[in-house]
């Protein structure tokens, strides 16, 4: 048996986030010792191993709780695992795709402030300035609304 400083030192985790795991109900096997402390046997290692590996892959809190849940049902929940797991997939693959929009779009940003800085064009990114340079922002001022406003 382990205490959570051992649990956490063959984990990689903080003592936090052993207590914090558990606490959310994710480790299902750790037990209680009579002063009540957490005690962790190889079982809630595994767990807290496994975990871990989840939340390296950005799972959040709750959809872990929801695959720990399906692990204590048995073999039979294996295909709802897995799309479980197909399902995240998705949701990091959308992630990515907005996070290269977003570095795309700040490519251009550093690109004008480089421009402004060698002072070949006038500091257009300040919008107290816009006023006279709003021609310049099509891709701030890009819906009719946002014209007439």
């Amino acid at each position: 048996m382990h205490t959570v400083k051992e649990a956490a030192n063959i984990t990689g985790l903080t003592e936090h986030a052993v207590r914090f795991y558990t606490d959310k109900g994710l480790v299902p096997s750790v037990r209680r010792d009579k002063n009540n402390t957490r005690m962790f046997d190889e079982e809630a290692v595994n767990w807290l191993h496994g975990i871990k590996c989840l939340k390296q892959s950005g799972m959040p809190i709750e959809v872990i709780k929801t695959y720990v849940e399906l692990c204590l049902e048995g073999d039979s929940t294996i295909p709802q695992r897995a799309a479980l797991m197909t399902e995240h997939k998705e949701a990091a693959r959308a992630r990515l795709e907005e996070a290269k929009r977003h570095i795309a779009h700040l490519e251009q940003k550093t690109a004008l402030y480089q421009a402004i800085m060698e002072r070949h064009m006038p500091d257009t990114t300040n919008p107290a300035n816009w006023g006279d340079v709003r021609h310049m922002h099509s891709d701030v001022f890009y819906t009719p609304a946002a014209q007439r406003a």
